[in-house]
C-alpha cells in the first residue's frame, strides 16, 4: 500500500515540480544572488542611499532560468549534478562526525589543519568534477575507453606523464640550501 507521502511525491511528479518548478527556482536565486554580489548591472542611489538594480538583476535571472527550464538536458544536468552535490555534502558532513568523535569533550574543535585540509579540500574537488562529468556524460565514455582494447594509447599516455615528470625532476633548478 502507497503512503498518502508518497502519493503527494508522485503528484508533485506529475505536474513538473521536480522537472520544472525547482530546477527554475534553483537556477533563479543562484544568478539573482550571483547579479546582487557582483553589481554587474550597477547600484542607483535613492536619497543618499546606495542599493542595487533588483529589478534588472531579477529580470535577467528570471530569464536565464527560464531558457535553462526550456531544454530538457540543461534541466537533467541541473538535476544530476545537485542532487549528486547533496550526497557529497552528506558524505563530508558524516565524515567530519566521524573524526569529531575522536575528540573528548573540551579539547580543541574539529578542524583539519594542515597538509590533512589540503588533501581533504582536494579530494571534495575531485568529487566535484567526477559529479560534473558524470552528469554531462563524459565520465562514463572515458571509462567505457580506458576499458577498452586501447592499452596502446593508455600506455602511451602514461609513458608520456613518466617522460614528462622525469624530465621536469631533472631540469629543476636546485634550491638555495642544496646549492651550498
Amino acid at each position: 500500500m502507497v503512503s498518502a507521502f508518497r502519493g503527494v511525491v508522485d503528484f508533485f511528479g506529475e505536474i513538473g515540480l521536480f522537472d520544472v518548478v525547482l530546477p527554475f527556482l534553483l537556477v533563479f536565486t543562484v544568478v539573482f544572488a550571483i547579479l546582487e554580489k557582483t553589481k554587474v548591472f550597477g547600484i542607483e542611489e535613492i536619497e543618499g542611499k546606495k542599493y542595487t538594480r533588483k529589478n534588472l538583476n531579477s529580470i535577467a535571472a528570471f530569464v536565464i532560468a527560464f531558457l535553462v527550464i526550456a531544454s530538457a538536458r540543461l534541466v537533467e544536468i541541473v538535476t544530476t549534478v545537485s542532487a549528486n552535490m547533496v550526497v557529497l555534502l552528506l558524505l563530508v558532513v558524516l565524515f567530519l562526525l566521524l573524526v569529531g568523535s575522536f575528540y573528548a569533550e573540551g579539547e580543541k574543535s574539529v578542524f583539519l589543519e594542515g597538509g590533512w585540509k589540503t588533501l581533504f579540500m582536494a579530494i571534495v574537488f575531485i568529487g566535484i568534477i567526477l559529479i560534473f562529468l558524470d552528469a554531462l556524460g563524459f565520465l562514463e565514455d572515458t571509462l567505457d575507453f580506458l576499458k577498452g582494447g586501447r592499452n596502446e594509447v593508455v600506455g602511451a599516455i602514461i609513458l608520456l606523464v613518466v617522460i614528462v615528470i622525469f624530465v621536469g625532476w631533472i631540469v629543476k633548478e636546485p634550491h638555495a640550501k642544496e646549492k651550498k
